[in-house]
């Protein structure tokens, strides 16, 4: 089975409305590989992306969709509870409630999701957080859809080989946004860096590899696809572009010299994510539990009034490493400039 696309270059799927259909198909349409993110939507809600984003392409495209995990129970009784406390006076300052898990929101209406992907087969598949079953897989390359599965170490590469993903997604600890590390519980730690992680899973599988953390320019990706991959993930460097679905002042914040660095924090969702830091992030990083999807719908309101209000102190400024070199420029721009001395 193949699906192609002609240059070795894909959109990361960006969940919560940056990556939406106007990118993925200004993406697809240069020549790049554009992706949706289904994560934190319903069922419903990726039905239409997906057919607005077939109105405005014909070119190949992805969807990504989160993997159901747990939290564990003592997580959510004990440490919990408490940093809603702690949110508390963020919530009052933007008037407005901490958010609670909505119907569909412990398994990200997975099932729902599943069903329409398999009924409506789209070119590609990815996943984040976990890799579906054999048999799941299996049922997707059946349909001509293309597997995809995030990986943030070896053994998680060994393990989505072995369950029969066709690609993989190796992201180092430079991405911006949420690591796909499958295993929520523990520290943060020391996540491993993209070349090196790139390295051990070539040793480990023969399939074929999508770079992805903190790539920004034609140099690095280069240097990539000259360790072993096929193709190179970018996605803070389609941040800023006019198609982003992005707020303002999350575009803003990107060419705010105030800001000088990013950080992995769990105190937006819950899950590490390397963002801006900002105010948010230096009050709450210590405390925030390994609590998922639970953080991050407590969160939401606060986010969601901050960026309305124009005011990236309470936002999660998602961005990886490289983020000094995102341009305010339109998505085809960015495909041509990074891939214009690949050969």
């Amino acid at each position: 089975m193949t699906v192609s696309w002609p240059l070795p270059l894909v959109q990361a799927p960006m969940a919560g409305g940056a990556s939406g259909p106007e990118l993925a198909a200004a993406v697809s349409d240069a020549g790049g590989l554009g992706f949706l993110a289904a994560g934190y939507q319903t069922a419903a809600a990726t039905a239409a992306d997906i057919t607005a984003l077939r109105g405005r392409t014909d070119r190949p495209f992805g969807v990504n969709l989160f993997v159901p995990g747990e939290t564990s129970e003592a997580v959510v009784t004990d440490e919990l509870p408490a940093y809603r406390t702690r949110l508390a006076a963020d919530a009052d300052r933007y008037g407005v409630a901490l958010g609670d898990v909505p119907a569909h929101g412990i398994d990200d209406d997975w099932n729902a999701k599943v069903a329409l992907l398999l009924d409506d087969p789209v070119p590609v598949v990815s996943f984040t957080f976990g890799c579906p079953a054999p048999d799941l897989l299996a049922a997707f390359r059946d349909r001509g859809t293309l597997t995809a599965v995030t990986v943030t170490a070896p053994y998680e590469a060994g393990l989505a080989a072995a369950a029969g993903a066709d690609l993989l997604v190796v992201q180092g600890t430079e991405a911006g946004a949420h690591q796909g590390r499958w295993d929520n519980t523990g520290p943060i730690g020391e996540p491993y860096g993209l070349l090196t992680l790139l390295a051990l899973v070539r040793e480990l599988t023969g399939l074929p590899l999508i770079a992805t953390g903190g790539l920004m320019t034609g140099a690095q990706v280069r240097a990539v696809l000259a360790a072993g991959a096929v193709a190179a993930q970018l996605g803070t460097a389609f941040l800023r572009c006019p198609e982003s679905g992005a707020p303002a002042a999350h575009k803003a914040a990107l060419a705010d010299p105030r800001f000088g660095e990013t950080r992995l924090t769990r105190a937006f969702s819950g899950r590490p994510a390397r963002g801006l830091v900002n105010a948010f992030v230096e009050a709450h990083s210590a405390e925030a539990p390994a609590a998922y999807p639970e953080v991050h719908y407590a969160t939401a309101p606060i986010r969601r009034a901050a960026a309305a209000a124009d005011d990236p102190a309470a936002m999660a400024l998602w961005a990886g490493q490289g983020w000094r070199l995102a341009r305010a420029e339109p998505a085809a721009d960015v495909v041509a400039r990074v891939t214009a001395d690949l050969g």
